[in-house]
């Protein structure tokens, strides 16, 4: 017998409707005390941001988590200012989700790791078109891993490179520079010594530090960094940045596979997809906050010599298994959607 029949029960033995009455109020709320709980489920969502709880990606990783409660999901957001601590956590299950940029999620999901794929996308309508289609359900095979899933994706903008001479605005004016390189960015350390410039290992908690007091020539990062960072120190009075993206940087959000079924992450890509113009904003108001002087364009000569020395990289780094070539072939597509007279849109040796 059911405690709602019990409770029935009982109340109708009671002499007055009164006492009837309060008996079953009693009765009932005994039984939805002790009913099973219908609460979401609670999981922990580790977010790497320079800034701690006082940045824009733990922020929106807050309006996300809001957003998954109606999916029967609950997070406690933690934010960390070491990327390599939150995914060391991550890895030792103490998080359910990292966000985490997609340099350091890389080597958990290559497909959803290549979007940063050196000069792959030029612009943010580029980037805007990837993420769109990668948030569809037909994507989902291809960040659903056996172990890890990338279930959610958002931009933090294009990376720039940071220079102590504003000067160094040609491949050429590259060679024999210092660069601050990220010791785990295998395509980065591809780059810099494909230009002939000298790799000086480093990590994100320290690349600024170096830039700033002259250990190096030259760092890349979003604009973010410049404040984040303070690299208007390393900047000076000669530096600048140089205004042409080498990759379009993401934050992505890794998890354990069996963490949450397939509709769940399914919904959590959608959700960070709407997101998108929110995040986008952010990383415009960034740049744009850059006092113009720091600027510096490129001749317009050089544009084409730069995008086919990218080119030419990234068909070494899917050889040399770094870069997922189902990603490299879309995103040429895109490209080529968006310029069908670039000289890469009719090469024999397409990506």
């Amino acid at each position: 017998m059911t405690l709602i029949k019990k409770a029935l029960l009982s109340a109708s033995k009671l002499t007055t409707p009164k006492l009837a009455i309060s008996a079953l109020a009693a009765s009932l709320f005994t039984a939805s005390a002790f009913a099973a709980p219908t609460s979401s489920e609670e999981k922990v969502l580790c977010v790497f941001d320079p800034l701690g709880s006082a940045g824009d990606s733990y922020n929106i990783m807050k309006d996300y988590a809001i957003e998954m409660k109606g999916h029967g999901v609950d997070f406690d957001v933690k934010p960390y200012t070491d990327e390599s601590v939150a995914m060391g956590d991550f890895l030792s299950k103490k998080c359910h989700v990292i966000a985490a940029t997609d340099l350091r999620t890389r080597q958990y999901n290559k497909f959803a790791g290549t979007i940063s794929a050196l000069g792959a996308l030029p612009s943010y309508d580029e980037v805007h078109t990837v993420l769109k289609t990668l948030s569809r359900n037909k994507a989902a095979k291809y960040l659903d891993g056996d172990k890890f899933s990338i279930i959610g994706i958002f931009p933090i903008g294009a990376g720039y490179l940071f220079t102590n001479d504003r000067k160094m605005n040609t491949v050429e004016a590259l060679a024999g520079k210092r660069i601050a390189t990220l010791n785990y960015q295998k395509d980065a350390i591809h780059m810099v010594n494909y230009v002939n410039s000298t790799v000086v290992p480093s990590d994100i908690t320290n690349f600024g530090g170096k830039f700033n007091n002259g250990s190096v020539d030259i760092c890349y990062s979003p604009a973010f960094a410049f404040s984040a960072y303070e690299l208007y120190h390393g900047l000076g009075e000669n530096g600048g940045i140089i205004r042409y993206p080498l990759a379009q940087l993401t934050m992505q959000l890794l998890t354990n596979t069996d963490s949450f079924d397939a509709k769940t992450r399914q919904a959590s890509r959608n959700i960070m997809f709407s997101m998108y113009d929110k995040a986008l904003n952010i990383v415009k108001k960034h740049e744009e906050s850059i006092d113009e002087k720091y600027w510096v364009d490129i001749p317009a000569a050089d544009i084409e010599k730069y995008q086919e020395m990218f080119r030419k990289n990234r068909l070494e780094l899917k050889e040399n298994d770094i870069y997922d070539g189902t990603l490299l072939t879309l995103m040429q597509k895109i490209r080529c959607k968006a310029n069908a007279q670039a000289s890469e849109c009719t090469r024999a040796d397409k990506e």
